[in-house]
């Protein structure tokens, strides 16, 4: 049996830009595009909520093949990749709070089987 072909797929996108799709992207990419851009809004709105802004950029990254569970080709591993700024800083537990409440709150992570794997840098250093 011939091993499963794997494609990746990835996207960046910025806060506070039009939404766009490149001449050459799948439906794939919207996906991921999306993944994107809701993990940077929930941030901003959850920001908001707590008297903070924040801003940045996001890159998601997939991986389609075939799932060993049902044979049905599917994103089996995606992750997010955040680079923002939050200002005022916040630190320790009100930190991990906001993050967490970002992560929680993108509706399109939460929908995937493939559960995404998030990596923040805020304001220059990584978390986590």
């Amino acid at each position: 049996m011939s091993t499963p072909k794997r494609l990746e797929y990835s996207v960046s996108e910025r806060s506070g830009t039009p939404a766009h799709a490149e001449p050459d992207w799948t439906a794939e990419h919207l996906l991921l595009a999306g993944l994107a851009r809701c993990s940077l809004s929930s941030l901003e709105y959850f920001a908001k909520r707590v008297n903070v802004e924040a801003s940045g950029t996001a890159d998601a990254e997939g991986v389609v093949t075939r799932r060993d569970a049902d044979g049905r080709f599917a994103f089996v591993e995606t992750r997010v990749a955040l680079d923002v700024q939050v200002e005022p800083a916040l630190e320790g537990e009100e930190l991990a709070k906001l993050l967490d409440s970002a992560e929680y709150g993108c509706f399109i992570g939460a929908s995937l089987t493939a559960k995404p794997a998030y990596e923040w840098r805020v304001n220059g250093e990584p978390v986590r």
